[in-house]
C-alpha cells in the first residue's frame, strides 16, 4: 500500500514563496524507485503537470509556465519530496497534488491548497 501526504500550502500575497512537501508511506525501496511529480489544478481547469523529476538521476522536467520559478527534489532517505515555490502569482492559485508512478501503476495524494492572493 502507497500513501502520499502534501502538505505546506497556503495562502500567500503575489510575489511570496512555499515550500510544499510530499511524503510517502510504503513498504520496501518504493519511494526510491517510483518517478515523482507535482501537478495542479485551478477551479474549473483540468489538471497540469507542474513538475517532474525520475528515480535514477534525479533529472527534472517543468511545465512551460514554471519559467524557473519552481523546484521539484527529493530526499530518498526521508521519502519525501518538495516543491520550492517562488514569485508567485495570482494564477498560481489551485490544489497541488503529488503523484508516483512505478511501473503501470500511478498514486496520488489527496492535494494542499496553495491560494495566491492580496
Amino acid at each position: 500500500q502507497v500513501q502520499l501526504v502534501e502538505s505546506g500550502g497556503g495562502l500567500v500575497q503575489p510575489g511570496g514563496s512555499l515550500k510544499l512537501s510530499c511524503a510517502c508511506a510504503s513498504s520496501g525501496f518504493f519511494f526510491s524507485r517510483a518517478a515523482m511529480s507535482w501537478y495542479r489544478q485551478a477551479p474549473g481547469k483540468e489538471r497540469e503537470l507542474v513538475a517532474t523529476i525520475t528515480s535514477t538521476d534525479g533529472t527534472t522536467n517543468y511545465g512551460d509556465f514554471v519559467k524557473g520559478r519552481f523546484t521539484i527534489s527529493r530526499d530518498n532517505a526521508k521519502n519525501t519530496m518538495y516543491l520550492q515555490v517562488n514569485s508567485l502569482k495570482p494564477e498560481d492559485t489551485a490544489v497541488y497534488y503529488c503523484s508516483a508512478r512505478l511501473g503501470p501503476l500511478t498514486y496520488w495524494g489527496q492535494g494542499t491548497q496553495v491560494t495566491v492572493s492580496s
